[in-house]
């Protein structure tokens, strides 16, 4: 029995054997295009129209955008394209700084809570600063990071109510709380979970001469403003790094004068409560994609101008790179230019 099906293999192997072959260099070329090493690989990525994220009458005639960097998962094919593009830059994933000890869902939520707390401040900010009615009704501290050192129970997404009884009202008022507690202290720590209110566990650490829980909190604010405004970002947009140019695109909208000009603006940088813009990752990606996308003008955050003006000349870009620190910088700006 077995020498017959021995027998019929050999003879469909003698018959079929260049197709065979082509099978097996299919499948070996397959895996060496798609076999996954541990790389990233970073290049300019380009950029996005903010006129279809803001649900708010406009009447500019140039635009605003966001610009972004593009990520691959490197092969084999793409690992050694990388080393003859100039524009393509290699990282090892180990160098990431996510931390081990969290989930996925852990660093979605993470990067949402950013995008949330940027468009509350983006709002804010422009709202203020074009003299429209702005009601700040109440704010809540949502966790965001949980130090792999911590002692809790407490989850990234929660949103903080009390420490032993004692409200948070702002962040200050917090960290003032804690220095006058005892380290190694448990504490009970009152959070909004999913609608619920639940009391946690937390024991007070301290590093580097500050008393801690181990919470990274960021401030999202509830308000009204007038006129309304509706946002609409797509679900797989994330992060705090389009938080500046958001609010200088609404500004736009609820003044008369069109502050484009019928120029591509471009730019990166979170934006904070007071309206100061903060530095990003990634610069010279970004700076890549607004060139590759034509744009006129990039704002960038003063800790990131090194780096993006290099950038620009060291590829002869026609784009001017434009130094801000605050939201009413880059307004005065674009006012006094065409």
């Amino acid at each position: 029995m077995a020498n017959k099906i021995y027998e019929k293999i050999k003879k469909f192997i003698k018959k079929n054997y260049k197709d065979i072959i082509f099978y097996i260099i299919m499948l070996v070329l397959l895996i060496v295009v798609t076999y996954p090493l541990p790389y990233f690989i970073y290049t300019g990525g380009g950029t996005i129209d903010l006129e279809n994220r803001i649900e708010l009458e406009s009447n500019e005639k140039g635009s605003y955008n966001l610009a972004y960097v593009r990520q691959l998962n490197a092969t084999i094919p793409t690992y050694l394209l990388s080393l003859i593009i100039d524009k393509w830059e290699v990282e090892s994933i180990y160098n990431s700084t996510i931390d081990d000890t969290e989930n996925q869902k852990d660093i979605e939520e993470r990067e949402k809570l950013y995008l949330e707390e940027a468009n509350s401040n983006a709002i804010i900010n422009a709202y203020k600063l074009a003299g429209k009615k702005v009601d700040i009704k109440s704010n809540d501290y949502k966790v965001i990071y949980v130090n792999k050192e911590s002692d809790t129970n407490i989850k990234v997404g929660d949103t903080l109510l009390s420490v032993n009884g004692i409200s948070v009202n702002n962040n200050s008022e917090y960290k003032e709380y804690l220095s006058t507690l005892k380290t190694e202290e448990n504490l009970k720590v009152k959070v909004r979970r999913d609608g619920k209110e639940i009391e946690c566990y937390a024991k007070l650490k301290e590093i580097d001469g500050e008393k801690i829980i181990g919470l990274y909190l960021v401030n999202i604010y509830d308000y009204d403003v007038s006129p309304e405004i509706k946002l609409k970002f797509k679900s797989n947009e994330s992060g705090p790094s389009g938080g500046f140019m958001l609010s200088l695109a609404i500004y736009d909208r609820l003044v008369s004068e069109d502050l484009t000009k019928g120029r591509k603006i471009v730019g990166t940088g979170t934006i904070d409560a007071d309206g100061k813009v903060g530095e990003i990752g990634g610069v010279k990606y970004k700076v890549m994609g607004a060139a590759k996308d034509k744009a006129d003008i990039f704002f960038v955050p003063k800790e990131n101008y090194d780096e993006a003006l290099k950038t620009k000349e060291k590829y002869n870009y026609k784009i001017d790179i434009i130094k801000v620190e605050t939201l009413e910088e880059a307004v005065n700006y674009l006012k006094k230019t065409s």
